[in-house]
C-alpha cells in the first residue's frame, strides 16, 4: 500500500475562510474515493500548531499500489480538485512524498 501525503499554504488570511476552504477540499477528495480506482482513503488534515513555517493543510491518501496513485493524479474527477486547491491555495507551496506502509 501506498501512502501519498501532499502539503499546501492557503492564499486567504481570513480565519474563517480558511476552515471552510480546508472543509470544501476535505469534501471534494473524499467524494473521490470510490470513484477512482486503486483509491482505498483520502482525507485532509488542517494544522493544528500555529506556525508560520509549518503548511496549513494536509492530504493524505491510501492507495493499492504506485500505478493507483499514478492513474490518480490524471484521472479527471481528481483534476477537478487540484483546479479548486489551485484557485486557494498560495503559488508555489506544494510538498508531497509517497510512502509504502
Amino acid at each position: 500500500m501506498i501512502r501519498h501525503i501532499v502539503l499546501f499554504q492557503l492564499a486567504s488570511a481570513d480565519p474563517a475562510e480558511r476552515e471552510a476552504h480546508i472543509a470544501e477540499a476535505g469534501r471534494r477528495l473524499r467524494a473521490l474515493v470510490g470513484v477512482i480506482p486503486g483509491v482505498r482513503s483520502l482525507d485532509v488534515h488542517a494544522n493544528a500548531l500555529d506556525d508560520e513555517r509549518n503548511s496549513d493543510f494536509a492530504i493524505v491518501g491510501d492507495f493499492d499500489d504506485l500505478a493507483a496513485v499514478e492513474g490518480y493524479a490524471v484521472h479527471p474527477a481528481h483534476v477537478e480538485v487540484i483546479d479548486y486547491i489551485a484557485t486557494i491555495r498560495k503559488d508555489g507551496t506544494r510538498a508531497a512524498i509517497d510512502v509504502e506502509v
